[in-house]
């Protein structure tokens, strides 16, 4: 609980001066101030969404970016928080869910406040935010990652996916979607052994890693749907002596997967770009803040250099096809992020 609060105050403090005075009235303030709100700290890939934030702040003007996390990743340290927002009357909010409906009542109270809501990456459900922004239809996600373990393993062997939380929209729906991939007859010769979860914590990833390769000796891939897991996989798989031949691979951040792609120990992962994903959940809260669409199905929405982004049904922005990384490209993404 200490450590959460410590992290609020941070947050708050970080905002120079746009909550003194008890909290000033809107109408009064020359800036917009937003905050996003990701699932925990020291996660390089928040890290990058808010640089993409801040991008967009910059090109705006106007705009006040700030980032928080809870200090773990549950649904109770993001509730904390937001009810500090809701005090402190904030514009708007863009949140990484840790859980899909536990978040629900303290964002309708939110936005009841006049609060922007919209979520990105791990969504909300319907109900507790205006707009979700997907960084790729979670169908295309899920059946890449079984695909390119099959391209790892010429389809053969058993797989195992080490998750983040068992809470984590995003990571469940992939899941759900690897498991339909993996009944087609063309990967008849591959077994999906177990689903495990890292919480997005690198130390218990790194030791449920171990313990599955433990379990299963025949062990042919491990698939990460988080850059937290896929680092600490990799570095397990490396430290057991086991680089090409037990295959990783997943969703990781070229600037801290660099070495262990050229090393051979994972040889492909996937992931679309996480600076765009902060960069456009700024320009969704600036239209919805500044009156510029009206938060429905069917909104046009411009996102600067993004282009203009559609709103679907239920209020779903559907990003691009993950990005596949390899020996030949990923020292030139792990300069970017």
């Amino acid at each position: 609980m200490k450590k959460t609060v410590a992290i609020i105050l941070a947050g708050v403090l970080a905002v120079s001066g746009i909550f003194a005075n008890g909290g000033q009235d809107k109408k009064a303030k020359d800036n917009i101030d937003i905050v996003i709100l990701c699932k925990s700290m020291g996660n390089g890939f928040f890290d990058a969404c808010f640089k993409g934030s801040q991008e967009a702040a910059a090109e705006i003007g106007g705009i006040n970016t700030t980032y928080m996390a809870p200090t773990q990743t549950t649904a109770e340290g993001q509730i904390e928080i937001i009810e500090s927002l809701i005090a402190q009357h904030v514009d708007g909010i863009a949140i990484s869910a840790n859980d899909a409906d536990a978040l629900i009542p303290v964002t309708q109270k939110a936005m009841k406040a006049g609060i922007k809501v919209v979520s990105f990456d791990s969504g909300i459900n319907v109900g507790g935010r205006i707009y979700d922004l997907m960084p790729s239809g979670s169908e295309l996600i899920g059946r890449q990652q079984i695909q390119l373990a099959a391209e790892l393993t010429g389809s053969k062997g058993s797989v195992a996916v080490l998750s983040a939380s068992a809470q984590a929209t995003n990571q469940n729906e992939w899941i759900k979607w690897m498991k339909e991939e993996i009944k087609d007859k063309k990967y008849s010769n591959m077994k999906l052994v177990e689903v495990t979860y890292g919480d997005d914590a690198p130390d218990k990833s790194y030791r449920e890693a171990n313990s599955l390769m433990e379990k299963y000796p025949d062990l042919a891939c491990i698939i990460c749907p988080t850059t937290v897991g896929l680092l600490a996989t990799a570095q397990a798989v490396k430290d057991a002596g086991k680089s090409g031949k037990i295959q990783v691979t997943g969703l990781g951040l070229p600037s801290e997967m660099k070495g262990y792609i050229l090393d051979g120990t994972c040889q492909k992962m996937a992931l679309w770009n996480p600076i765009d994903l902060g960069y456009t959940s700024t320009y969704l809260l600036k239209a919805l803040i500044k009156g510029e669409v009206k938060g429905q199905d069917g909104d046009r929405i411009p996102a600067g250099r993004m282009g203009t982004e559609m709103v679907q049904k239920d209020g779903i922005i559907f990003m691009s096809t993950p990005y596949v990384f390899d020996k030949t490209n990923i020292e030139e993404y792990a300069k970017i992020f």
